[in-house]
């Protein structure tokens, strides 16, 4: 169950990122694109577009955290071992050599990484939560299930693969970092609508991408 505005502002900040995103984060999971994706319905060129969406969002976020990266209420955790551009490139160069590309950069990935361009700390933070996490944690499972689907070989789906030995200790000091990160009121407040607001523009490009590939 949400709890309360009330409560949300009195909990410690990873507790309230989880309960204020709760239905946004259902919502975004129950994509009818990544539905069929992990069923096995589609093929190896809607992972790739997901991959060619992926890349100018995370080239926004890396490039605005890069620009913040000395504000006290992002820069505890920053860790260059998250960034993905640079495995999104190579994956995306490999799998065009092997004759599998996608060159649209659909309408909504977009307006995801023109929004995140305009961002501040408090809001960069809240989006470093949604993408870094939700790709150490669901986006796992995405790899699991497209390698055994679509046979896709390991070396070319790098974006996944973090240089982290152990991602669950990982994850659980990234909370705990949050929950000493100084914020304001006010930027606490930014920091729990950004998060939100995270999901549902990741739910828009799921469905822009569903309309790309019906099952």
């Amino acid at each position: 169950m949400s709890q309360s505005p009330t409560d949300l502002e009195t909990v410690p900040l990873s507790t309230a990122l989880r309960e204020h995103t709760a239905d946004a984060h259902a919502r975004a999971e129950e994509s009818p694109f990544m539905a069929d994706l992990l069923a096995g319905q589609l093929g190896t060129e809607a992972l790739v577009a997901l991959l060619a969406q992926s890349l100018p969002i995370y080239a926004a976020l890396e490039d605005a955290c890069r620009v913040h990266a000395d504000d006290p209420v992002l820069a505890p955790l920053l860790d260059p071992r998250l960034e993905r551009t640079p495995a999104l490139r190579a994956d995306l160069a490999a799998q065009a050599a092997a004759g599998c590309r996608f060159d649209t950069v659909l309408p909504a990935a977009e307006a995801y990484a023109a929004e995140l361009a305009t961002l501040g700390p408090a809001g960069l933070l809240a989006h470093h939560y949604v993408r870094y996490l939700g790709d150490l944690s669901g986006g796992q499972i995405i790899a699991r299930l497209t390698q055994r689907h679509y046979g896709t070989d390991p070396a070319v789906l790098t974006f996944y693969a973090f240089d982290i030995e152990k991602p669950k200790a990982y994850k659980d000091r990234y909370r705990t970092t949050l929950d000493t990160l100084p914020l304001t009121a006010a930027q606490r407040a930014e920091t729990l609508a950004a998060a939100a607001r995270g999901f549902e523009l990741n739910r828009r490009l799921l469905d822009e991408l569903h309309q790309e590939f019906p099952a």
